[in-house]
């Protein structure tokens, strides 16, 4: 009895992995309502929409020193952490620079250098759009990608299987980079807004509503 009782426990610990995932509606299954925290907004950001929204804006905000805000790079991270398997979708409303991240919390926030910046830290992975061209990057490593269709973008995180997948959205899903690594700590969502490239347009991103 003793034997049967080990034996379904390491059954039940076993964590039985999903095939590829194809359509949207496969990988709503595993969305996850995001929101971003005001705590860690540079103070060029301004959260919004119960902090789902993110703007850029040239005006400096007024906003309390936090230990969690970055004070250089135009970014912020999101509450809630990233574990198991977990699917958002963002969306800009920008030609200029924007960063869709993952990232350790235990990321820098103080100061210009790389280790504080979404898109060069070894503490993140990021897809990165600018000036009409896309690129991830990790740990100031870079691959260029195809431009999307579409400047909505699915990511999926698989966290216990280590894989990072960003899709482009439209009437289908495509591919755009995937990374197999082994996370290591819970990952949390981060957006970046790069200043020396700025369009006309105010930079705007938004964490999309399942539709």
């Amino acid at each position: 009895m003793k034997r049967l009782k080990k034996f379904r426990k390491r059954v039940e610990d076993v964590q039985i992995l999903p095939s590829d995932l194809q359509s949207r509606d496969e990988f709503l299954k595993y969305f996850r309502c995001l929101t971003l925290d005001p705590n860690t907004a540079h103070c060029n950001l301004i959260p919004s929409e119960k902090n789902r929204v993110v703007r850029y804006t040239k005006i400096d905000q007024q906003y309390s020193d936090h230990p969690d805000r970055f004070d250089y790079w135009p970014q912020v991270l999101c509450k809630e952490s990233v574990c198991g398997r977990c699917y958002w979708e963002v969306e800009w409303e920008s030609d200029g620079g924007v960063a869709i991240s993952v990232s350790y919390k235990g990321i820098s926030r103080k100061g210009p250098g790389n280790e504080c910046m979404l898109s060069r830290s070894s503490q993140s992975w990021s897809l990165e759009y600018v000036s009409s061209s896309l690129s991830f990057w990790h740990n100031s490593i870079v691959t260029e990608l195809s431009v999307p269709s579409s400047s909505r973008i699915g990511v999926y995180v698989d966290h216990s299987a280590g894989t990072l997948s960003f899709y482009s959205i439209s009437d289908t899903m495509k591919l755009l980079h995937r990374v197999h690594t082994t996370f290591t700590q819970p990952l949390y969502a981060g957006i970046g807004f790069y200043k020396d490239w700025w369009s006309k347009s105010a930079p705007t991103v938004r964490l999309c509503d399942p539709k």
